[in-house]
């Protein structure tokens, strides 16, 4: 019996209300996964992420894999010993981050090569590389290694970058599956202070085998309706997979071209399968996305923004260092219960920004990723009573009407 299952009920459109299960419990769609990228979301406590709502929560396997080292994320328990998260988790492969390296990295058919920025050194990340990083880390989602490329990209590089994201796809495949077949490398040489802990790797005979994971495969291909066709097509034919990942996106399109590319995939992806959209979390976006048939998302941008002191509200999103919330004793929000709308007002928490009083960021962080926790389950409560369209139709207009306060 398999770890991981879909099922879904109460379509509005494209949108659908579902329950993705996986070994460590069952996300309920659509829902965001705040990003903790060093399986940590910054300045926030596992508990508090709970507290939020989230269900799932996503760690970058490139960034681990530089610190402390994928080999010491396993040694110590996995990932959700390590990070000390109980519930799914999903690792992304780093291919953002070597799209974001451009002066550091040599992109071949073979792999990425590519300098550590934190000592220099020299690293070789191939798609069986990446595979042996994401299945000692443990996480119950795994992605593959894609070529992600500039948004507007003309159709020539983009179909480049399509064509080798499936051919490397096919490539994690394979190592995958040897891995589940023959095991993970024995780590060595670790030691641990007199009287600690053994370490999971000590017992070799359970540790080689690799935990159940899912590998998510990634559409790419730009903004081009053909291309994206393509890597779906190309995606279905090579393998049954037990979710599929929509890359590519919200790296510098224009929004309208990011829903037509969303129009586009979702009448081709198989409708028992959760579809990721990564790296989109504005609150509007999420609906938009939503309603075009889109499952799970994650974003670093809620918590960055946050920490910048910009937070989400139903009327929009509000900058807290404006001089106007000086004297404004209003909480950031009348319908959140996260503690910065719950205890405090926005001339206090404007305070704490102006001053760098590190409790502000925390705070501010918090909110959104609250606030976008009691969105997604606002949209599956009317997803449940079938009136998600309209719903969702009045929110955004109320959203957008407001801009920047």
């Amino acid at each position: 019996m398999t770890a991981f299952g879909f099922r879904t009920s109460h379509a509005n459109g494209h949108a659908r209300l579902g329950w993705f299960t996986t070994p460590h419990g069952v996300v309920e769609t659509p829902a965001f996964m705040p990003v903790g990228t060093h399986a940590s979301v910054r300045g926030l406590a596992m508990q508090e992420i709970r507290d939020a709502g989230a269900q799932m929560i996503l760690a970058n396997a490139y960034h681990l894999y530089l610190r402390p080292g994928d080999q010491m994320v396993r040694a110590l328990g996995g990932l959700h010993a390590f990070s000390r998260w109980e519930g799914p988790m999903l690792t992304d492969s780093g291919g953002y981050q070597v799209f974001s390296l451009a002066r550091y990295r040599k992109v071949s058919e073979e792999g990425v090569e590519f300098r550590n920025k934190i000592d220099g050194s020299l690293h070789q990340y191939t798609p069986e590389k990446v595979m042996q990083i994401e299945r000692n880390i443990g996480a119950d989602v795994i992605m593959q290694l894609d070529e992600l490329i500039e948004g507007g990209s003309e159709h020539r590089a983009s179909y480049r970058a399509m064509e080798r994201s499936l051919r490397w796809l096919e490539r994690c495949r394979v190592e995958f599956e040897r891995l589940d077949r023959d095991g993970r490398a024995p780590v060595r040489g670790l030691t641990v202070p007199d009287g600690a802990p053994a370490l999971s790797t000590q017992d070799m005979t359970r540790d080689v085998v690799a935990p159940p994971q899912a590998l998510f495969p990634i559409v790419q291909g730009g903004t081009y309706a053909d291309l994206r066709t393509a890597s779906i097509n190309g995606i279905l034919q090579s393998g049954d997979w037990a979710g599929i990942a929509v890359g590519g996106l919200s790296v510098g399109e224009a929004k309208s071209a990011m829903y037509d590319t969303f129009d586009t995939c979702a009448p081709l992806l198989p409708l028992d399968k959760p579809r990721y959209l990564m790296g989109v979390g504005f609150p509007d976006d999420l609906l938009e996305a939503v309603s075009r048939g889109m499952d799970l998302f994650d974003c670093v941008a809620p918590t960055r923004m946050g920490r910048h002191g910009t937070v989400f509200t139903s009327d929009g999103k509000v900058q807290i260092q404006k001089s106007s919330n000086r004297t404004d004793r209003r909480p950031l929000t009348d319908d959140c219960a996260c503690p910065a709308c719950m205890q405090y007002d926005r001339a206090y928490l404007r305070h704490l920004m102006v001053t760098e009083e590190p409790l502000g960021p925390r705070l501010l962080a918090l909110h959104n990723l609250t606030f976008l926790m009691a969105l997604m389950a606002k949209a599956r409560e009317q997803l449940a009573a079938g009136e998600f369209g309209a719903w969702s139709s009045g929110w955004l207009s109320r959203y957008r009407s407001k801009g920047m306060g």
